[in-house]
Protein backbone atom coordinates (compact mmCIF):
# COMPACT_ATOMS: atom_id res chain seq x y z
CA UNK A 1 0.00 0.00 0.00
CA UNK A 2 1.06 3.48 -0.64
CA UNK A 3 0.16 6.47 1.38
CA UNK A 4 0.82 10.01 0.70
CA UNK A 5 2.10 11.50 3.59
CA UNK A 6 -0.12 14.82 2.75
CA UNK A 7 -3.27 15.28 0.01
CA UNK A 8 -4.71 18.37 -0.46
CA UNK A 9 -8.10 18.98 -0.57
CA UNK A 10 -8.96 21.15 -3.46
CA UNK A 11 -11.73 20.22 -5.35
CA UNK A 12 -13.56 21.00 -8.99
CA UNK A 13 -15.55 24.18 -7.40
CA UNK A 14 -11.75 25.22 -6.50
CA UNK A 15 -10.39 25.00 -9.46
CA UNK A 16 -13.55 26.36 -11.14
CA UNK A 17 -12.70 29.71 -9.02
CA UNK A 18 -8.76 29.73 -10.28
CA UNK A 19 -10.10 28.67 -13.77
CA UNK A 20 -12.49 31.89 -13.49
CA UNK A 21 -9.71 34.32 -12.02
CA UNK A 22 -7.24 32.99 -15.23
CA UNK A 23 -10.20 33.53 -17.54
CA UNK A 24 -10.14 37.25 -16.23
CA UNK A 25 -8.07 40.34 -17.06
CA UNK A 26 -6.80 40.81 -13.22
CA UNK A 27 -4.37 38.30 -11.93
CA UNK A 28 -2.60 39.89 -9.27
CA UNK A 29 -3.68 41.68 -5.88
CA UNK A 30 -7.62 42.69 -6.30
CA UNK A 31 -11.03 42.17 -5.57
CA UNK A 32 -10.71 38.57 -5.04
CA UNK A 33 -8.00 38.91 -2.41
CA UNK A 34 -9.99 41.48 -0.32
CA UNK A 35 -12.45 39.10 -0.46
CA UNK A 36 -10.77 36.24 1.06
CA UNK A 37 -9.48 38.78 3.28
CA UNK A 38 -12.89 39.79 4.75
CA UNK A 39 -14.05 35.94 5.03
CA UNK A 40 -10.79 35.22 6.90
CA UNK A 41 -11.46 38.16 9.23
CA UNK A 42 -14.94 37.00 10.16
CA UNK A 43 -13.90 33.59 10.59
CA UNK A 44 -11.16 34.66 12.93
CA UNK A 45 -13.09 37.57 14.58
CA UNK A 46 -10.44 40.00 13.64
CA UNK A 47 -10.88 44.04 12.20
CA UNK A 48 -8.30 43.48 10.06
CA UNK A 49 -6.62 40.50 7.50
CA UNK A 50 -3.38 41.31 5.04
CA UNK A 51 -2.98 38.32 2.63
CA UNK A 52 0.78 37.90 1.57
CA UNK A 53 3.10 35.40 0.07
CA UNK A 54 3.78 33.02 2.92
CA UNK A 55 3.89 32.75 6.54
CA UNK A 56 7.74 33.76 6.64
CA UNK A 57 6.60 36.95 5.01
CA UNK A 58 3.73 37.42 7.67
CA UNK A 59 6.18 37.53 10.29
CA UNK A 60 8.70 39.46 8.60
CA UNK A 61 6.70 42.40 8.19
CA UNK A 62 4.81 42.26 11.61
CA UNK A 63 8.59 42.83 12.86
CA UNK A 64 8.78 45.49 10.56
CA UNK A 65 5.83 46.88 11.64
CA UNK A 66 6.37 46.85 14.90
CA UNK A 67 9.45 48.71 14.19
CA UNK A 68 11.72 45.47 15.77
CA UNK A 69 14.92 45.33 13.99
CA UNK A 70 18.35 45.75 14.78
CA UNK A 71 19.73 45.79 18.27
CA UNK A 72 16.20 44.16 19.59
CA UNK A 73 15.81 40.62 20.58
CA UNK A 74 12.98 38.43 20.30
CA UNK A 75 11.64 35.82 22.56
CA UNK A 76 10.49 32.11 20.76
CA UNK A 77 10.93 28.62 20.08
CA UNK A 78 13.79 26.61 18.90
CA UNK A 79 10.86 23.76 18.24
CA UNK A 80 9.52 25.28 15.24
CA UNK A 81 10.46 25.38 11.29
CA UNK A 82 13.66 27.77 10.89
CA UNK A 83 11.69 30.03 8.85
CA UNK A 84 10.46 31.38 12.41
CA UNK A 85 13.82 32.20 13.70
CA UNK A 86 14.99 33.43 10.40
CA UNK A 87 12.11 36.21 9.99
CA UNK A 88 13.90 37.56 13.36
CA UNK A 89 17.17 37.74 11.39
CA UNK A 90 16.10 39.04 8.13
CA UNK A 91 14.15 42.17 10.49
CA UNK A 92 17.43 42.93 11.71
CA UNK A 93 16.46 41.54 15.46
CA UNK A 94 17.83 39.06 17.40
CA UNK A 95 15.93 35.25 18.64
CA UNK A 96 16.41 34.47 21.67
CA UNK A 97 15.42 30.61 22.40
CA UNK A 98 13.22 29.46 25.17
CA UNK A 99 12.99 25.58 26.01
CA UNK A 100 9.89 24.21 25.48
CA UNK A 101 7.39 22.24 27.36
CA UNK A 102 7.71 18.86 27.95
CA UNK A 103 3.57 17.73 27.53
CA UNK A 104 3.04 19.46 24.02
CA UNK A 105 6.19 20.87 22.34
CA UNK A 106 5.14 24.44 22.99
CA UNK A 107 6.92 27.88 24.47
CA UNK A 108 7.40 26.92 28.35
CA UNK A 109 5.88 29.80 29.73
CA UNK A 110 7.86 29.31 33.00
CA UNK A 111 10.98 30.40 31.44
CA UNK A 112 9.60 33.68 29.28
CA UNK A 113 10.67 36.42 32.16
CA UNK A 114 14.08 34.74 32.59
CA UNK A 115 15.21 35.43 28.89
CA UNK A 116 13.82 39.18 29.34
CA UNK A 117 16.58 41.81 29.40
CA UNK A 118 16.46 45.55 27.89
CA UNK A 119 16.87 44.28 24.80
CA UNK A 120 13.97 42.28 24.74
CA UNK A 121 11.09 44.20 22.48
CA UNK A 122 8.54 41.19 21.27
CA UNK A 123 7.81 37.56 22.00
CA UNK A 124 6.93 35.34 19.10
CA UNK A 125 4.92 32.17 20.16
CA UNK A 126 4.32 29.53 17.75
CA UNK A 127 1.18 26.73 18.17
CA UNK A 128 3.48 23.65 17.39
CA UNK A 129 1.47 21.02 15.74
CA UNK A 130 -1.83 23.05 15.93
CA UNK A 131 -2.16 23.57 19.44
CA UNK A 132 -2.29 26.84 21.01
CA UNK A 133 0.21 28.42 23.50
CA UNK A 134 -0.71 29.56 26.83
CA UNK A 135 -1.90 33.18 25.59
CA UNK A 136 -3.36 33.93 28.88
CA UNK A 137 -0.05 34.00 30.22
CA UNK A 138 1.82 35.40 27.27
CA UNK A 139 -0.19 38.15 26.87
CA UNK A 140 0.17 38.68 30.87
CA UNK A 141 3.77 38.63 30.52
CA UNK A 142 3.72 41.02 27.46
CA UNK A 143 1.95 43.70 29.05
CA UNK A 144 4.01 43.47 32.12
CA UNK A 145 6.75 43.96 30.30
CA UNK A 146 5.71 46.15 27.67
CA UNK A 147 6.00 43.47 24.77
CA UNK A 148 4.89 42.84 21.52
CA UNK A 149 3.19 39.75 20.80
CA UNK A 150 3.46 38.15 17.42
CA UNK A 151 1.82 34.98 16.78
CA UNK A 152 3.36 32.20 14.61
CA UNK A 153 0.11 30.45 13.54
CA UNK A 154 1.06 28.55 10.32
CA UNK A 155 -0.09 25.70 12.17
CA UNK A 156 -3.11 26.26 14.20
CA UNK A 157 -6.00 28.23 11.85
CA UNK A 158 -8.69 26.23 13.11
CA UNK A 159 -7.37 25.93 16.95
CA UNK A 160 -9.00 27.27 20.10
CA UNK A 161 -7.72 27.51 24.20
CA UNK A 162 -9.97 28.56 26.59
CA UNK A 163 -12.26 30.12 24.29
CA UNK A 164 -9.20 32.27 22.68
CA UNK A 165 -8.61 32.03 19.12
CA UNK A 166 -4.96 32.69 17.10
CA UNK A 167 -5.04 36.47 17.72
CA UNK A 168 -7.08 37.51 20.32
CA UNK A 169 -4.47 38.30 22.84
CA UNK A 170 -1.78 39.15 20.61
CA UNK A 171 -0.41 42.92 18.36
CA UNK A 172 -1.37 39.83 15.19
CA UNK A 173 -1.05 36.41 14.28
CA UNK A 174 0.60 34.93 11.11
CA UNK A 175 -0.70 32.13 9.23
CA UNK A 176 0.73 29.79 6.39
CA UNK A 177 -1.31 28.50 3.19
CA UNK A 178 1.89 26.48 2.12
CA UNK A 179 0.90 23.19 0.57
CA UNK A 180 0.99 21.00 3.29
CA UNK A 181 -1.15 23.08 5.27
CA UNK A 182 -4.62 22.84 6.49
CA UNK A 183 -6.33 25.00 3.74
CA UNK A 184 -3.63 25.64 0.80
CA UNK A 185 -2.74 27.72 -2.11
CA UNK A 186 0.35 26.55 -2.94
CA UNK A 187 1.94 29.23 -1.33
CA UNK A 188 0.84 31.82 0.86
CA UNK A 189 -0.11 33.53 4.09
CA UNK A 190 -1.84 35.49 6.01
CA UNK A 191 -1.60 38.22 8.82
CA UNK A 192 -4.42 39.20 11.51
CA UNK A 193 -4.95 42.26 13.70
CA UNK A 194 -7.25 44.06 15.26
CA UNK A 195 -4.79 47.36 15.17
CA UNK A 196 -6.24 48.99 11.80
CA UNK A 197 -3.76 51.59 12.35
CA UNK A 198 -0.68 49.21 11.80
CA UNK A 199 -2.92 47.00 9.38
CA UNK A 200 -2.91 50.12 7.04
CA UNK A 201 0.99 50.06 6.94
CA UNK A 202 0.99 46.34 6.38
CA UNK A 203 -1.08 47.18 3.36
CA UNK A 204 1.72 49.12 1.90
CA UNK A 205 4.38 47.18 3.69
CA UNK A 206 3.33 44.15 1.48
CA UNK A 207 4.04 46.24 -1.86
CA UNK A 208 6.67 48.20 -1.96
CA UNK A 209 5.34 50.83 0.11
CA UNK A 210 3.24 51.83 -2.06
CA UNK A 211 0.14 53.65 -1.02
CA UNK A 212 -1.47 52.45 -4.31
CA UNK A 213 -2.76 48.56 -5.35
CA UNK A 214 -2.42 47.88 -8.74
CA UNK A 215 -6.35 47.79 -8.89
CA UNK A 216 -6.71 51.12 -7.93
CA UNK A 217 -4.15 52.19 -10.40
CA UNK A 218 -5.50 50.34 -13.29
CA UNK A 219 -9.07 49.35 -13.28
CA UNK A 220 -10.46 52.78 -11.96
CA UNK A 221 -9.27 56.25 -13.13
CA UNK A 222 -5.74 56.43 -13.11
CA UNK A 223 -4.68 57.31 -9.59
CA UNK A 224 -0.76 58.88 -9.31
CA UNK A 225 0.75 56.39 -6.69
CA UNK A 226 3.37 57.36 -3.80
CA UNK A 227 6.02 55.79 -1.47
CA UNK A 228 6.40 56.71 1.86
CA UNK A 229 7.90 53.76 3.54
CA UNK A 230 10.38 50.80 2.30
CA UNK A 231 8.65 47.66 1.72
CA UNK A 232 9.02 44.37 0.44
CA UNK A 233 7.11 42.35 -2.93
CA UNK A 234 4.91 39.99 -0.51
CA UNK A 235 1.52 40.64 -1.48
CA UNK A 236 -0.78 38.13 -2.61
CA UNK A 237 -2.90 37.75 -5.93
CA UNK A 238 -6.20 36.75 -7.01
CA UNK A 239 -5.15 33.43 -8.18
CA UNK A 240 -3.99 32.45 -4.44
CA UNK A 241 -7.35 33.60 -3.25
CA UNK A 242 -9.62 32.18 -5.16
CA UNK A 243 -7.80 28.87 -4.57
CA UNK A 244 -8.41 29.22 -0.73
CA UNK A 245 -12.47 30.91 -0.38
CA UNK A 246 -13.90 27.89 -1.03
CA UNK A 247 -11.34 25.90 1.35
CA UNK A 248 -12.20 28.62 3.79
CA UNK A 249 -16.02 27.90 3.45
CA UNK A 250 -14.97 23.92 4.20
CA UNK A 251 -12.66 24.34 6.41
CA UNK A 252 -14.66 23.63 9.71
CA UNK A 253 -15.62 20.23 7.93
CA UNK A 254 -12.10 18.96 7.08
CA UNK A 255 -11.28 19.96 10.69
CA UNK A 256 -14.01 17.25 11.98
CA UNK A 257 -12.90 14.66 9.28
CA UNK A 258 -9.27 14.80 10.96
CA UNK A 259 -10.33 15.36 14.68
CA UNK A 260 -11.97 11.47 13.46
CA UNK A 261 -8.73 10.50 12.26
CA UNK A 262 -6.90 12.04 15.09
CA UNK A 263 -8.87 10.09 17.83
CA UNK A 264 -8.73 6.61 15.33
CA UNK A 265 -5.03 6.91 15.48
CA UNK A 266 -4.54 7.83 19.59
CA UNK A 267 -7.46 5.24 20.57
CA UNK A 268 -5.26 2.74 18.32
CA UNK A 269 -1.68 3.38 19.60
CA UNK A 270 -2.28 4.94 22.96
CA UNK A 271 -1.28 1.47 24.88
CA UNK A 272 1.43 0.98 22.26
CA UNK A 273 4.77 0.59 23.69
CA UNK A 274 7.40 2.70 22.75
CA UNK A 275 5.23 5.15 21.25
CA UNK A 276 4.40 8.46 23.00
CA UNK A 277 1.56 11.12 22.48
CA UNK A 278 2.16 14.88 22.81
CA UNK A 279 -0.67 16.44 25.25
CA UNK A 280 -3.80 17.97 23.76
CA UNK A 281 -4.58 20.62 26.37
CA UNK A 282 -7.69 20.19 28.40
CA UNK A 283 -10.03 22.96 27.13
CA UNK A 284 -8.47 23.54 23.77
CA UNK A 285 -9.15 23.03 20.30
CA UNK A 286 -6.53 21.26 18.91
CA UNK A 287 -6.53 22.14 15.16
CA UNK A 288 -4.97 18.60 14.23
CA UNK A 289 -1.84 20.10 11.63
CA UNK A 290 0.07 17.32 12.07
CA UNK A 291 0.05 14.03 14.06
CA UNK A 292 3.39 13.17 15.57
CA UNK A 293 4.11 10.02 17.78
CA UNK A 294 7.15 10.32 19.63
CA UNK A 295 9.55 6.92 19.60
CA UNK A 296 13.00 6.25 21.41
CA UNK A 297 15.89 8.70 19.74
CA UNK A 298 18.21 5.22 19.57
CA UNK A 299 15.08 3.82 17.11
CA UNK A 300 13.80 6.86 15.82
CA UNK A 301 15.24 6.68 11.79
CA UNK A 302 15.26 3.07 11.85
CA UNK A 303 11.54 3.96 12.26
CA UNK A 304 11.42 6.23 9.88
CA UNK A 305 12.69 4.23 7.47
CA UNK A 306 11.24 1.12 7.80
CA UNK A 307 7.69 3.29 7.79
CA UNK A 308 8.99 4.37 4.22
CA UNK A 309 10.01 1.09 3.04
CA UNK A 310 6.39 0.27 4.04
CA UNK A 311 4.63 2.94 1.61
CA UNK A 312 4.03 5.06 4.54
CA UNK A 313 4.57 9.09 3.61
CA UNK A 314 6.33 10.74 6.88
CA UNK A 315 8.40 13.97 7.51
CA UNK A 316 10.60 15.26 10.72
CA UNK A 317 8.92 18.04 12.59
CA UNK A 318 11.60 19.21 13.60
CA UNK A 319 15.04 19.31 14.36
CA UNK A 320 15.41 22.26 16.87
CA UNK A 321 16.31 25.55 15.27
CA UNK A 322 19.67 26.22 17.52
CA UNK A 323 20.94 22.55 15.98
CA UNK A 324 21.06 24.11 12.74
CA UNK A 325 24.33 24.33 10.78
CA UNK A 326 23.59 28.15 10.36
CA UNK A 327 22.77 28.55 13.86
CA UNK A 328 25.61 26.85 15.67
CA UNK A 329 28.08 28.25 13.23
CA UNK A 330 26.42 31.62 13.75
CA UNK A 331 25.16 31.74 17.62
CA UNK A 332 27.38 29.11 18.84
CA UNK A 333 24.95 27.06 20.31
CA UNK A 334 25.19 22.95 21.00
CA UNK A 335 23.53 19.99 22.18
CA UNK A 336 22.37 20.76 25.78
CA UNK A 337 21.72 24.18 25.35
CA UNK A 338 17.48 23.48 25.05
CA UNK A 339 17.36 19.85 26.35
CA UNK A 340 13.48 19.82 26.45
CA UNK A 341 13.15 20.72 22.60
CA UNK A 342 16.41 18.43 21.63
CA UNK A 343 14.48 15.12 23.04
CA UNK A 344 11.35 16.07 20.91
CA UNK A 345 13.46 16.71 17.73
CA UNK A 346 15.28 13.19 18.37
CA UNK A 347 12.30 11.40 18.45
CA UNK A 348 9.76 13.05 17.01
CA UNK A 349 7.64 11.56 13.49
CA UNK A 350 4.59 12.85 11.58
CA UNK A 351 2.18 10.61 9.94
CA UNK A 352 -0.18 11.18 7.46
CA UNK A 353 -3.14 13.43 8.91
CA UNK A 354 -5.70 14.73 6.16
CA UNK A 355 -9.24 14.90 5.26
CA UNK A 356 -9.02 12.25 2.14
CA UNK A 357 -7.06 9.82 4.77
CA UNK A 358 -9.09 6.33 4.41
CA UNK A 359 -9.55 4.32 7.88
CA UNK A 360 -8.04 1.28 6.23
CA UNK A 361 -4.99 3.44 5.48
CA UNK A 362 -4.57 4.62 9.36
CA UNK A 363 -5.43 0.50 9.90
CA UNK A 364 -2.06 -0.12 7.78
CA UNK A 365 -0.23 2.76 9.14
CA UNK A 366 -0.76 2.02 12.93
CA UNK A 367 -0.26 -1.88 12.02
CA UNK A 368 3.07 -1.32 10.12
CA UNK A 369 4.22 1.23 13.19
CA UNK A 370 3.24 -1.70 15.84
CA UNK A 371 5.31 -4.69 13.51
CA UNK A 372 8.17 -2.39 13.54
CA UNK A 373 7.92 -1.45 16.55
Amino acid sequence: MKIEFYKHNIDESDISRVEGVLRSIFLTTGDIVQNFEDQLAWYLGSKNVIGVTSCTAALHLCLLAWEIGEGDEVITTPMSFCATANAILHAGATPVFVDVEEETGNLNVELIEDAITEKTKAIMPVHLYGQLCDMRKIHKIAQNHNLVVIEDAAHAIEAQRDGIKPGDLSDCVCFSFYATKNITSGEGGAIATNNTEKAKLLYMLRLHGIDKSAIDRYTKRYQHWDMSVLGWKYNMDNIQASLLIGQLERIDKFWERRDYLWNLYEEKLRDNAGIEILKTVAGSRHAHHLFTILVTDRKRDSVLFSLQEKGVGVAVNYRPIHLLKYYRSRFGYKEGDFPVAEKIGARTISIPLYPGLKDIEVDYIVTSLQHIL
